[in-house]
């Protein structure tokens, strides 16, 4: 029992690390399984398809950003500080992996979006409820930031779908040209976009 699983977890494993470094379309489910060092046939044991397993690498990659996220956006400081810790731990995190293999490696969800926004339906529409999700998470930040006077946006709800794109692009940008320094911008650019009051 303990052997399937771990083949599962092995599976799962090296999909998340080949999606990461090389995206959806260029992988077969056979690399996948030279990579976790497993029979291709345990591969249709825990995943119907490489789709199936493309979700389940989004959700277990979602519930760790989620844990982060809530942690971050939940804690005590200001709501606007909050937000601070959310692009500085994103910056932080990127970095990280970029001494980890030389190259920043972005979002997954971003990249993901990018390359299968039109091929598989499944994926896409859990992408979209994954950023909804993040969207409303930094508008309750925001609400709270505005109900203290701290920011003068009246429609928090697009702010915060703003913030988050901001995000998002800059991540981007930090995996186009390998540079996390693309990222620190965030915090200034989020102050003007939300009318924050002088610091």
């Amino acid at each position: 029992m303990g052997r399937t699983s771990d083949a599962g977890e092995k599976i799962l494993a090296a999909g998340r690390a080949l999606f990461e470094a090389r995206g959806y379309s260029a992988l077969g489910v056979a690399e996948i399984c030279r990579a976790a060092g497993v029979p291709k046939g345990s591969f249709y044991y825990f995943y119907e398809s490489k789709e199936a397993l493309a979700l389940a690498v989004v959700d277990e990659h979602w519930a760790e950003q989620r844990r982060e996220w809530t942690r971050v956006l939940g804690g005590d400081a200001e709501p606007l500080e909050r937000l601070r810790q959310l692009f500085e731990e994103t910056e932080a995190g990127l970095r990280a992996g970029q001494q980890g293999c030389g190259t920043v490696l972005g979002c997954l969800f971003g990249n993901l979006s990018l390359e299968m926004s039109n091929q598989t339906e499944a994926v896409r529409t859990r992408l979209q409820e994954i950023f909804d999700a993040q969207v409303e998470m930094v508008d309750a930040v925001v609400t709270e930031a505005r109900d203290r006077g701290d920011v003068t946006v009246t429609d928090t709800g697009e702010a915060a779908r703003s913030v988050v794109a901001q995000l998002e692009g800059q991540v981007m940008f930090a995996k186009l040209y390998n540079n996390t320094g693309r990222l620190t911008p965030l915090w200034s650019n989020c102050r003007a976009l939300l009318g924050a009051s002088a610091a």
